[in-house]
């Protein structure tokens, strides 16, 4: 497994609780990075020699800007290209966004801002707009992460019916609650692969401020700040992996036929079989599916 990216799941926290979020995003979440914690995760970064790129999303990581500001420093001294991730709550106008962007000029690749319905009630949001002009006068690319909604979109990606640079909602986490009456249903038969996870030997993943290593959302290889990321990495078997092992042999199907787990007969698409398959193992894999916010289980 060689590790290309991070993408660091600053906080948990946002200020918007949008329905297709698979991280369960929200006012309520807890989990935040400390500075503590990007040194050790830099630290093991640079050690590994194959990460190159670091990516900074959450919940909302502007939310905890002076966190976010120090960890891009630490990840530039680090050598790693950045990208950041935001929905751009704090755009309120051109000039604040300038102020806003400014110190990051220099020191990431580019910002995808988040702008559809899900985030505003428009496709095209005033505070994105705000962020593009600010962010071309900085210097700094700039693209929109856009999430059609789903009658817009065929199952699996909506593959033909979307804009060009739209994606579809993956139902999983939230959507896997909110958004799945939207959309027609297909046989649980079908799912027989994920289609957007490199499983196998991932490129790129994510971690979270508690330390998990996610290959995907909700499924953790490990946690760093107890076991080294190089280790995690080199120890992962993939194959004998509870939840990851039935995925690769037959996806979503294999996995609830694995583990003998009761299903519907139908379900939006493979991310929504999955995830449902993964809540109800939860309690037999605690390590593996963790942790709780990733499941929409809030702290007490």
């Amino acid at each position: 497994m060689e590790l290309k990216g991070l993408h660091l799941l600053l906080t948990y926290r946002c200020d918007s609780e949008c329905d297709h979020c698979f991280v369960w995003g929200g006012p309520k979440q807890e989990g935040t990075m400390t500075l503590a914690n990007l040194r050790e995760i830099f630290k093991q970064a640079k050690g590994m020699k194959t990460v190159d790129h670091v990516f900074f999303e959450g919940g909302e990581p502007l939310l905890y800007y002076p966190i976010l500001l120090r960890g891009v420093q630490m990840a530039s001294e680090a050598g790693l290209k950045i990208g950041l991730l935001s929905n751009g709550f704090w755009a309120t106008s051109v000039e604040d966004s300038v102020e806003w962007l400014k110190p990051f000029a220099g020191l990431i690749k580019g910002i995808s801002v988040s702008t559809d319905l899900f985030h505003c009630n428009e496709k095209i949001s005033r505070q994105a707009k705000n962020a593009q002009t600010a962010a071309k006068k900085l210097g700094i690319p700039i693209g929109f992460l856009q999430i059609a909604q789903p009658e817009e979109m065929n199952v699996d990606a909506g593959v033909g019916r979307l804009p060009e640079g739209w994606s579809g909602v993956m139902f999983r986490g939230r959507a896997a609650e909110k958004l799945v009456d939207r959309v027609p249903h297909r046989d649980w038969k079908l799912f027989t692969k994920c289609p957007y996870e490199n499983l196998r030997d991932p490129e790129r993943v994510h971690i979270d401020p508690l330390g998990n290593v996610h290959i995907c959302q909700g499924i953790s290889m490990g946690n760093l700040f107890k076991t080294p990321l190089s280790k995690l990495c080199k120890t992962y078997d993939p194959d004998k992996n509870p939840i990851t092992g039935p995925l690769l042999r037959g996806g979503p199907v294999e996995l609830a036929k694995h583990h003998g787990l009761k299903h519907r007969n139908r379900y939006a698409d493979a991310c929504h079989m999955c995830y449902l398959s993964r809540v109800a193992l939860r309690g037999r894999f605690p390590d593996v599916l963790s942790p709780n916010q990733a499941y929409g289980v809030l702290q007490p």
